[in-house]
């Protein structure tokens, strides 16, 4: 049995050390790891198979930390991260605790940039580029960026400026016809093309070759044959557009030929002007089951197990979206969604989908196969989506944007600008909002109500079942202001009497209530957590009203400063930040309406969250059930507030 190379390599030197015949061999181990790790862990499989030639071919030419890399989204870095000193704690991939599963500063010196969101790379690298140049270092920077990203429009930004600039900057297009799902677009059908009319880099190659090995005069030969490279380019590419913007291009090569790599990543490290290399890979490589399905595969919660014949692995799906039902029987939030957008845009016409390449993520598909023609995705382009929508509703339309709250992050301006300011009725459906296992902090979906309930004109809810959501959403499709719809990932609560009572303009429901001197008041994705709190505190014969909030823009009120005036201790608890949040909110009004229930929230403070389970993050944020109830019984021994007066007792049963 063969020693583990991969045990051997504790960074990138030893690397360039390793015989090339070996090298394959490596790669199979790799592949093994990434798959036997995700399979445990969950994970990003198919982007992460795709570029293992790739990143041993940048590892082996770039002398890493003095080259800087830079992985765009960064779903694609564990080949990195196996290949630059972490291959002992790969298996704590994406545990609380453990490896992110995104590139971290504070993680290692490779990781030179922190990502999570798409289309940043080129600007950072250019960015640390022109730092290394301005402190008179000759160290190299290249950006990995896929051909999904580039349907973003920041990274145009970035090669405008980059090829402005003129530094010698290695954009690396990984171009494998996906980001999450196919790619659309009009970059994407020029890539493709791109890809077909490979002649002018074959002929280069071959050409070049030849000359070097010229007796004597090859050197100078290939001097001139430099200075004619423009004029053959322009035989053989008449339009390519990073030519255009000031870039050399390289390309398309086989992004899975490390030889082939090697010898052009070698080239393009001596340039000394921007460069674009273009590589063709396959994702999901070297794995049967991804490389035909990679959209299933692209991001996975584990369960992948042994096939009949052993030598395939197969997938039981809980990917992102809409697949087989949950083992508990509940659809999630996101299936809820789906569904009653599916049935509301039989209804109305007028109802449009809009995403940002996560048209699965975000339950749309139903939707996309029962109406092709109002569907549209974008491609990884938040700004543009909510702009977009804006226009069809600024027609007459109802558009619907789907979007993850922490991608959302990405379009304020639009929303404020584009969206509110003109009163459009654009409903945006905020998946993921609140906590986000396992991807970390680049993920989270803590800081929308913060962002978003300041804005004029917004309307922001906030549901506790699929019940509720079904009624948010019908109820936002007739409102002529935009309005967001904020829920978690995760299972939908059974439903309760209280989520069927019909929707007030600024006010929520009373979910249970024992006439005590104690309320809690909540965000819906908190139900269950609260729930459990109340049952807790009522063992400590602390009985506790609980308020579904509903709504967290507008707000009736004079209504909510009559429940502050109804009760001795009111908390506010909701899945966000705390600065900027609704309790904070809550205090203000209750100050400022002179009322007499003393006002506390639970939420999030500090610093940015790492990675680990939704309920994990829940129980470290003390808003779990139990977190909840300690909360609780701190607040009510510090202020020697009475448990419950005896007019306050909950009635028998």
């Amino acid at each position: 049995m063969h020693e583990s190379l991969l045990a051997r390599i504790a960074g990138p030197r030893d690397l360039r050390g390793l015989p090339f015949p070996d090298l394959n061999r490596l790669a199979a181990e790799i592949r093994g790891l990434i798959v036997s790790t995700v399979s445990k862990n969950g994970g990003h499989l198919a982007s992460n198979l795709g570029v293992v030639e790739l990143t041993l071919a940048i590892h082996r030419v770039f002398e890493s930390p003095e080259d800087k890399i830079v992985w765009d989204v960064g779903h694609q870095c564990y080949t990195h991260k196996l290949l630059t000193g972490r291959y002992k704690e790969f298996g704590s991939l994406r545990k609380i605790d453990g490896l992110a599963g995104f590139p971290k500063r504070s993680e290692s010196i490779h990781d030179v940039f922190d990502t999570g969101h798409a289309s940043t790379a080129i600007s950072a690298a250019l960015g640390l580029l022109a730092g290394e140049r301005l402190s008179g270092r000759p160290n190299r920077v290249a950006a990995v960026i896929g051909d999904g990203a580039l349907t973003g429009g920041m990274a145009y930004e970035a090669l405008s400026h980059a090829g402005q600039l003129g530094l010698p900057l290695i954009v690396i297009l990984n171009d494998n016809k996906m980001s999450i799902g196919p790619n659309v677009g009009g970059i994407s059908k020029y890539l493709s093309r791109l890809s077909m009319k490979a002649r002018y880099q074959s002929f280069r190659r071959t050409f070049d070759g030849l000359v070097k090995r010229i007796p004597l005069i090859g050197p100078g030969v290939f001097d001139i044959v430099v200075r004619l490279k423009r004029a053959v380019k322009a035989v053989f590419y008449t339009d390519n557009f990073f030519v255009d913007l000031g870039f050399e291009y390289v390309g398309p090569i086989d992004g899975h030929n490390l030889g082939l790599l090697e010898e052009v990543f070698q080239d393009v490290r001596r340039l000394d002007r921007p460069v674009v290399v273009h590589v063709i890979t396959r994702k999901g490589k070297g794995c049967d089951f991804a490389e035909e399905d990679p959209s299933s595969y692209h991001g996975v919660s584990g369960n992948l197990e042994e096939a009949q014949d052993s030598k395939k692995l197969k997938l039981a799906k809980t990917s992102a979206g809409l697949g087989a039902a949950p083992v508990s029987g509940r659809p999630t939030f996101t299936d809820a969604f789906g569904k009653a957008l599916l049935e509301a845009g039989a209804r109305d016409p007028r109802i449009m989908a809009v995403t940002a390449a996560m048209e699965k993520g975000t339950g749309l598909s139903p939707f996309k196969q029962a109406y092709p023609k109002r569907f549209f995705d974008v491609g990884i382009a938040e700004e543009h989506a909510v702009t977009f929508a804006a226009g069809l509703a600024a027609q007459g339309l109802r558009p619907v944007a789907a979007i993850y709250s922490t991608f959302i992050q990405r379009a304020v301006d639009q929303v404020i600008h584009d969206t509110a300011l003109q009163r459009l009725p654009v409903v945006f459906a905020l998946d993921r909002a609140g906590f986000v296992s396992d991807d970390g902090e680049t993920h989270q979906g803590l800081f929308d109500i913060g962002l978003f309930r300041p804005i004029p004109n917004m309307t922001i809810l906030a549901p506790a079942s699929g019940g509720e959501l079904r009624r948010m959403l019908d109820w936002a499709l007739t409102e002529p202001r935009p309005t967001m719809i904020r829920y978690p990932k995760g299972l939908c609560p059974p439903e309760i009497g209280g989520f069927s009572q019909p929707l007030v303009p600024g006010r929520g429901v009373f979910v249970r209530e024992w006439e005590s001197n104690l309320c809690l008041a909540f965000t819906g994705s908190l139900y269950p957590e609260v729930w459990a709190g109340a049952d807790r505190l009522l063992e400590a014969n602390i009985p506790a009203d609980l308020y579904n909030l509903r709504f967290l823009k507008p707000v009736d009120e004079q209504y909510l400063a009559e429940i502050l005036n109804r009760y001795d201790l009111v908390v506010f608890i909701e899945e966000g930040m705390l600065e900027g949040g609704f309790g904070e909110y809550a205090a203000e009004l209750g100050a400022r309406k002179r009322c007499t229930a003393q006002v506390y929230a639970l939420g999030v403070s500090g610093d940015y969250l790492a990675q680990g389970k939704r309920e994990e993050l829940l129980r470290a944020n003390g808003l779990d059930g139990e977190g909840i109830a300690r909360s609780i019984r701190r607040m009510y021994a510090e202020n020697r507030i009475l448990a419950y007066p005896a007019r306050h007792r909950p009635p028998a049963g």
